[in-house]
């Protein structure tokens, strides 16, 4: 199954450097055939000459307001135009467990998940050292989001809620992609888009299917918690999920915000930010 990893990024230049060097210290012979880059107003996103090989898609945007959906479906269309079977989309802070892409191409070839939405476990890693991290030292690291299922190496569990979706780690195979329907494009900035994708999988009748074997380590890096800077992107984002699914997404992000006293409800079902 002819494959390929996508992914879009901003800045994070050294946590891309660590995600090439994990695709290609992967579980040889089950690499990528190719590894898609979406680099959204930063050209200056480095490339090199390691496995698999590197297809780089440049795209315009507002630094402070990323086009997050635009950005993975134009690498998918991308890959899918080189000839992808399959499609791995990967974070830009996530490094690949040496099974990653193998566990991925087992699954969505296996009859029983074939056609699924397929999800990995990804473990949150504590900063690095001043040697950045060490690939061997990974596999020991290993302690998945608990937030979501994570079956050991070699199981797949399948079913549950597509509230659960997330899309730092996950695959699906081209026709699949089709039938979703991509990412909805409406969404800008920060926010919302991988949540509508896991509803129009549902929507769509996809299962999903979490995949011990595709297990990824996302990076270390600060975080703005609840994220006040895009306070206005979830806002809007927000308020197009609701308008289509009939309820809010976000919401622990929505609740952290009204107790700051930044937002209140609208009177209308929706949020606004306070005066």
């Amino acid at each position: 199954m002819r494959t390929a990893v996508v992914t879009i990024a901003h800045g994070r230049h050294a946590h891309w450097r660590r995600q090439r060097a994990g695709l290609a210290a992967g579980l040889r012979p089950m690499l990528a055939d190719r590894h898609v880059l979406v680099a959204i107003a930063d050209p200056d996103l480095p490339g090199d000459g390691a496995a698999p090989a590197l297809r780089t898609m440049h795209l315009d945007g507002d630094p402070d307001r990323l086009p997050l959906a635009r950005a993975r479906n134009v690498g998918a269309a991308a890959a899918i135009d080189d000839g992808a079977e399959l499609l791995i989309f990967l974070d830009v802070d996530c490094i690949p467990g040496a099974w990653l892409v193998s566990g991925y191409r087992a699954a969505a070839a296996a009859p029983e998940t074939r056609g699924h939405l397929l999800c990995g476990p990804v473990t949150y890693l504590d900063p690095p050292g001043p040697d950045g991290y060490d690939l061997a030292e990974l596999p020991a690291l290993d302690a998945p989001h608990p937030a979501r299922p994570a079956p050991p190496p070699g199981r797949i569990v399948t079913g549950g809620s597509h509230e659960l979706f997330w899309s730092l780690s996950f695959a699906l195979d081209a026709a699949t992609w089709h039938r979703i329907g991509g990412f909805d494009e409406r969404y800008d900035g920060y926010g919302g888009e991988d949540t509508d994708f896991g509803q129009r999988a549902r929507s769509a009748g996809v299962d999903l299917a979490w995949v011990g074997d595709a297990r990824a380590f996302h990076q270390h890096h600060p975080v703005q918690d609840p994220p006040v800077g895009h306070l206005d992107d979830i806002l809007r984002n927000g308020s197009i999920f609701a308008e289509r699914w009939g309820w809010w997404p976000m919401r622990g992000w929505i609740d952290a915000f009204i107790e700051l006293g930044l937002v209140a409800p609208d009177g209308a079902g929706g949020y606004r930010r306070t005066p």
